[in-house]
C-alpha cells in the first residue's frame, strides 16, 4: 500500500498538480480580470453584517466559519513546519503564490456550487463539485468519482491527519498517550457530528473566530518583540524560493524542493481548487443573493488561512532559530511547539497544544460536513449509511492518533491529489459560466444595485440549474 501511495504522489504531485494548481489559478485570475486584486474590498463586503439564514440553509458567515474550520488546522501549524523542514524557508513563498491565485480558484468553484445547488428531501440546500460536474459539465461519472475521493479523504483520512497533530502536541506538552487523546477526541467530535450540519455550523461559528483571534494576537506579540528581524525573514523567504539562499540554516534542497513542498502544503492548508469548501458554500443563503457573493466569501477564507495564519506560523518558526534540517531535526507539530517555546518559554508547547486541539477539532467536524454532502449525491443520505460514515470517521480519529506523521500525511496527499485533479478539470470546463456570473455581479455593483441573480434573466445558463431556487421572493426566504 505504501508503494502504491508513493507512486500516486510522485505522479500527481510531480507532474500534474504542482503545475495544474498554479496554472488553473493563473487562468482564473486572468479570465476573471484579476478579481482578487481589483475587487479585494468586495471579499470583505459580502461577509460584514451578513448573517441571514433560512429554513433551507445556513448564513454566509456560518459557511465561512465552517470552511475555515476545515482549512485552519493541521496545515496551519504542523503543515507550515513540514513545508519549512522539507522545502526550506522558500516553501512559504510558494504557499503565498498558491493562495493568491487560489483566491480566484476558490471563488470560481464556490460560485459554481451555489449556482448548481439543489434541495434535498428535507428541503435543505446541498451542492458542491459533484453536483456541478453532473448538472453543469453533464458527467455524473465525474461526480461519482469525486464524491468517493471526497468521502475517503475528508470523511476519513483527513480526520486521521488532524487527530495525529493533536496527539503529537498533547504528548509533547502534557505527556498524554496517543490512544487516550484519540478516544477522547472521537467522543467529543461524535457529539457534534451526530447533531448534523446545523450543529457543526453553530460550534464552528463560536470556536473558529475566537481561537484564530487569540493565535494571531500571540503571533503579533512575537513579531513585535522581534520586529527588527522581521524584514530579514521576509527577504529570506523570497530569496530561498528562487535558490538564492539554498544553504540558509543548513537547508540544501533547492528550488524544486521549495516549490513542491510549498504547493503541497499550501493546497492542504487553504484547499483552493481541491473542491472541498464548495460543499459547504452550496448550503448557504448568499447575501447579496447571487452565486458570486458566496464565491467571494470562500475566496476570503483562502486569504485568511494562508496569507494571515500560515504566515504568522512561518515567521514564528523562522524567527525562533530552532529549525534543524538534519535527519534528526524536529518537524511537524513538534517544530512549531519548539519555536513558540523559544519565544514565550514553557507556555509555548502548551499554547500550541491547546490551539491545535481547537483548530484540528473544528477541522474534523468541518471535514465531516463535506463528506455528508457527497453521500447525498451518491444517494446514500439515509440514516444507516450516514451512521456508518460517522462511526468510520470516529474510528479514523483514533487510528490517526497513534500513527507516524509521515504515514498519515502520505495518505492524505494521495487522496487530496486525485480529488483536486478531477475538480480542476471540471471548473476549467465551466469557466465560461463563472465569467458570465462575475460580469453580471460587478455590472450590478457598478450600477449601484445590490447584485441579484434571477434564473429568467440568464437563458444561456439554464442547463442543470434549479429555477425554483433563483426565481422567488428573496425577502420571504430570509424571514
Amino acid at each position: 500500500m505504501t508503494l502504491i501511495v508513493d507512486f500516486l504522489n510522485s505522479i500527481l504531485w510531480g507532474y500534474v498538480l504542482v503545475w495544474g494548481l498554479l496554472g488553473v489559478g493563473v487562468f482564473f485570475t486572468i479570465r476573471l480580470g484579476f478579481i482578487q486584486f481589483r475587487h479585494f474590498p468586495e471579499y470583505f463586503r459580502v461577509i460584514i453584517g451578513s448573517n441571514n439564514t433560512s429554513p433551507s440553509g445556513i448564513s454566509p458567515l456560518q459557511a465561512l466559519t465552517i470552511s475555515l474550520a476545515s482549512r485552519v488546522g493541521t496545515g496551519n501549524l504542523a503543515g507550515v513546519a513540514v513545508a519549512i523542514y522539507l522545502g526550506g524557508p522558500g516553501a512559504i513563498f510558494w504557499m503565498w503564490m498558491v493562495a493568491l491565485v487560489g483566491m480566484a480558484t476558490a471563488y470560481a468553484e464556490s460560485t459554481l456550487a451555489q449556482l448548481y445547488k439543489v434541495r434535498n428531501a428535507d428541503s435543505q440546500y446541498r451542492g458542491g463539485p459533484a453536483f456541478y460536474m453532473a448538472n453543469g459539465v453533464g458527467s455524473r461519472a465525474m461526480g461519482y468519482a469525486f464524491s468517493i475521493c471526497l468521502i475517503l479523504s475528508f470523511g476519513l483520512i483527513f480526520s486521521a491527519v488532524q487527530s495525529n497533530s493533536i496527539s503529537e502536541s498533547m504528548t509533547a506538552a502534557f505527556g498524554v498517550p496517543g490512544i487516550a487523546t484519540g478516544v477522547g477526541l472521537a467522543a467529543v467530535a461524535g457529539i457534534v457530528i451526530f447533531g448534523g450540519i446545523r450543529s457543526i455550523a453553530k460550534v464552528a461559528e463560536r470556536i473558529v473566530p475566537a481561537m484564530a483571534g487569540i493565535y494571531i494576537l500571540v503571533a503579533l506579540y512575537v513579531l513585535v518583540v522581534n520586529i527588527t528581524e522581521v524584514p530579514a525573514m521576509f527577504a529570506l523567504i523570497v530569496k530561498s524560493a528562487f535558490g538564492f539562499e539554498q544553504a540558509a540554516g543548513g537547508f540544501t534542497g533547492g528550488i524544486m524542493a521549495a516549490l513542491m513542498n510549498g504547493v503541497k502544503r499550501g493546497l492542504f492548508s487553504n484547499e483552493a481548487g481541491m473542491g472541498s469548501a464548495p460543499n459547504i458554500a452550496a448550503t448557504a443563503v448568499p447575501d447579496p443573493h447571487h452565486p458570486s457573493s458566496q464565491g467571494l466569501v470562500q475566496g476570503l477564507g483562502v486569504f485568511i488561512d494562508t496569507l494571515v495564519i500560515c504566515t504568522a506560523t512561518a515567521l514564528m518558526i523562522l524567527l525562533s532559530g530552532v529549525v534543524d534540517y538534519g535527519p534528526d531535526g524536529a518537524q511537524g507539530m513538534v517544530l512549531t511547539q519548539n519555536a513558540l517555546s523559544a519565544h514565550i518559554g514553557a507556555a509555548g508547547p502548551a499554547f500550541i497544544a491547546i490551539a491545535i486541539l481547537f483548530f484540528a477539532f473544528t477541522s474534523i467536524i468541518g471535514n465531516y460536513s463535506y463528506a455528508e454532502n457527497a453521500m447525498e449525491f451518491l444517494g446514500l443520505g439515509g440514516r444507516m449509511p450516514l451512521l456508518i460514515l460517522k462511526v468510520a470517521a470516529m474510528a479514523m480519529v483514533i487510528w490517526g492518533a497513534v500513527q507516524p506523521v509521515s504515514t498519515v500525511f502520505n495518505f492524505a496527499d494521495a487522496s487530496m491529489a486525485v480529488m483536486a485533479t478531477i475538480n480542476l478539470v471540471a471548473i476549467v470546463i465551466l469557466s465560461g459560466t463563472v465569467r458570465a456570473l462575475t460580469i453580471d455581479y460587478f455590472k450590478q455593483r457598478k450600477a449601484g444595485k445590490e447584485p441579484l441573480f434571477r434564473f429568467a434573466d440568464h437563458p444561456n445558463l439554464d442547463k442543470g440549474i434549479d429555477p425554483t431556487i433563483w426565481n422567488r421572493d428573496v425577502a420571504a426566504e430570509r424571514e
